[in-house]
């Protein structure tokens, strides 16, 4: 087992891709809460779309950690399941089943674009300070998802955003969260992520803040009313409307599973000569998860950027995500007890891990403006936007164009001037 993982190579151990695994699984836990709450807004059955994102998981990560050897959790996508509900079903009036019948083709063109090396291509030839820029800029979305879920910054109608209620005791619980963890990170113990999550959810309990379960054992919710539902909507995938979504969905979950995977192979040291090892197989085994995760019944799934508190504490090799995929399947019939895992537990290591992320940003070459101006749009823009996708979109645009401004077009990889008008045409035609 050690050897298959490269323990010794990766230094690591079993000990510490454990508690790797399960900070990530604490991390992302929130997703089973969530998906069916969205999803069931586009009319699915909510116990369905639980079991099913419980299931693609499972699935997905397994077979990151199998196949490529990555500390990597997948699940469905935050982002994705909000344009599944809101823009395509209430929006546009198309009924979930077509849209899940769209994430499928997805899927499956994703497959294919991973078995023919074509999203390894175009991960492998964007710039070095591309890369850096992604990751730091995950790092800051990161943190700034931790710092919303704490209640520390709020929406604003005059100023967008603003502090929030320091008073509120969800918040106080975060913020003494956040001190016991970065406390123990500075007395170097191993884990310290984790068992902040711990302790924070130990003094929310006796204080009151958050829930005890009412129960420890829950049921499986039954499949059948999402399992195979995308099989009997194939006739419908060649409509305009629906052409639309598959390519949006295609775009999006593309560049959402590139960015987190630059930054946190990145995070974890695995890039090598601007080159990611086993890239091929990550992406292929990212794919056949959206085909899974459709079949099952749930939005499309992606490479999870709370991956990055795994690796935090720890996580580096493909065990951390055997570890996650055990915790998920647990997750299954322990559901009642997610519900002590709230937004407030898990948000101060989100904060954490994202100033972590964000000091891949020293590494990018500042002192030319031709990068840092598509370095600096690329970082901003994902927190501002809460889209990792369109970070990586402006940064390609404008990559070119100051490179161009230059004279040293010459420096830039052909793909790149192709991606910098599928871009444009993106934002002006779709978006």
């Amino acid at each position: 087992m050690k050897a298959f993982f490269h323990f010794d190579q990766r230094h690591t151990s079993y000990r510490q891709e454990t508690v790797a695994g399960i900070t990530t699984f604490l991390s992302m836990a929130y997703i089973l809460v969530v998906n069916p709450l969205i999803l069931s807004q586009a009319g699915m059955d909510k116990g369905a779309v639980f079991t099913a994102t419980a299931l693609s998981a499972i699935i997905g990560s397994l077979l990151i950690g199998l196949l490529a050897n990555f500390p990597i959790g997948i699940a469905p996508s935050m982002g994705l399941n909000s344009f599944f509900t809101f823009s395509v079903c209430i929006g546009m009036g198309i009924p979930w089943q077509t849209t899940l019948t769209g994430v499928f083709i997805a899927g499956i063109l994703f497959i294919l674009l991973s078995l023919f090396k074509i999203r390894e291509i175009i991960i492998n030839i964007i710039p070095e300070d591309l890369k850096y820029a992604i990751s730091g800029g995950i790092g800051f979305f990161v943190a700034f998802i931790g710092l919303k879920n704490a209640g520390l910054v709020i929406s604003n109608h005059d100023t967008i955003i603003s502090l929030g209620n320091l008073a509120k005791p969800t918040t106080i619980l975060a913020i003494i969260g956040f001190i016991t963890t970065i406390i123990m990170m500075m007395r170097r113990i191993r884990g310290a992520i984790f068992y902040g999550m711990v302790i924070t959810t130990i003094i929310g309990i006796i204080w009151g803040v958050i829930d005890k379960p009412t129960h420890i054992v829950g049921e499986i919710p039954s499949l059948s009313p999402t399992f195979g539902a995308v099989f009997s909507h194939l006739h419908e995938i060649l409509s305009p409307k629906v052409l639309a979504v598959i390519f949006t969905f295609l775009f999006v979950a593309f560049f959402d599973t590139a960015g987190a995977l630059i930054a946190i192979a990145s995070q974890a040291g695995l890039i090598k000569d601007n080159k990611i090892p086993n890239i091929g197989r990550a992406l292929l085994a990212d794919s056949a998860s959206i085909v899974v995760g459709s079949v099952l019944g749930t939005s499309t799934t992606a490479s999870m950027v709370e991956s990055s508190a795994g690796i935090a504490a720890g996580g580096r090799t493909g065990f951390t995500s055997v570890i996650i995929s055990v915790c998920f399947f647990i997750a299954l019939f322990f559901s009642p007890l997610l519900s002590i895992v709230t937004s407030e537990v898990t948000a101060p290591a989100l904060i954490i891990v994202g100033a972590l992320m964000a000091a891949q940003v020293k590494q990018i070459n500042w002192n030319r403006i031709e990068i840092a101006i598509p370095a600096f749009i690329t970082i901003i823009m994902m927190p501002l936007t809460s889209s990792v996708a369109t970070g990586i979109a402006l940064g390609f645009i404008l990559y070119p164009i100051t490179m161009i401004a230059l004279g040293k077009w010459k420096e830039v990889h052909p793909l790149i001037y192709v991606l910098c008008l599928a871009f444009l045409g993106y934002f002006i035609f779709i978006v």
